[in-house]
């Protein structure tokens, strides 16, 4: 089966199962991911240009690294996150590639109390909605674990409004809403993009604002 693209591009898109294992997502690394679009989302660089990435900033499912440099390319003290071990040794050749000094670590996004830091800026570039219920739940109590009062985490996920199954879960609003109710504010949810390397065509997405309490 496949699902065209939107605004009738017509572009054939594969459908298939979603990875899920660790083993899954590294695997995807030996070619290019759906998602590595080897640049920034327009809209962490509209985050950027805005001045709202601040203070120390973890990129967490980081993949390739494109937001941890974009945070240390501006002169912040960034850390890259991710399981699958090909995207962090990737991510680590385009920071010397660059001369920037991001760190870059194979780390579970679950378990973040372990890193013992702090971070004011969260980045979350299709991380949340590769989650179940559970592991959504999960994923927001270990963000508490290494997010002060104040702190920022900026969420970009497929919105419910992207047409076909393909590719990862959508998120709606509530859904948004109701992982982040406790020990946190959702400041805004703004229709945004999220650019792909297998459609011409941008994704339909959610940019989410959330501080926490």
């Amino acid at each position: 089966m496949a699902d065209t693209g939107p605004e009738g591009g017509g572009e054939q898109i594969p459908s298939g199962p979603r990875p899920h294992r660790v083993e899954d997502f590294d695997a995807l690394y030996q070619g290019t991911p759906p998602w590595d679009i080897g640049r920034p989302q327009p809209a962490f660089v509209g985050l950027a240009e805005r001045g709202l990435l601040r203070g120390r900033v973890l990129d967490v499912g980081c993949g390739t690294g494109e937001h941890a440099l974009l945070a240390a390319g501006i002169g912040l003290d960034a850390l890259g996150l991710d399981a699958a071990p090909r995207a962090i040794a990737a991510a680590e050749r385009k920071a010397t590639e660059r001369a920037l000094t991001a760190r870059f670590l194979v780390w579970d996004a679950l378990e973040l109390s372990g890193l013992g830091e702090q971070f004011d800026t969260v980045l979350d570039c299709g991380l949340f909605h590769i989650f179940d219920d559970d592991d959504r739940s999960r994923f927001v109590k270990s963000l508490e674990t290494v997010v002060p009062a104040g702190g920022r985490y900026f969420m970009l996920c497929f919105s419910e409004l992207q047409p076909g199954d393909w590719g990862p879960r959508r998120v709606t609003q509530g859904e948004i809403r109701a992982a982040f109710s406790k020990g946190w504010q959702v400041d805004s949810i703004e229709p945004s993009t999220l650019d792909v390397t297998i459609m011409s065509e941008p994704v339909l997405a959610w940019l989410s604002t959330i501080t926490r309490t």
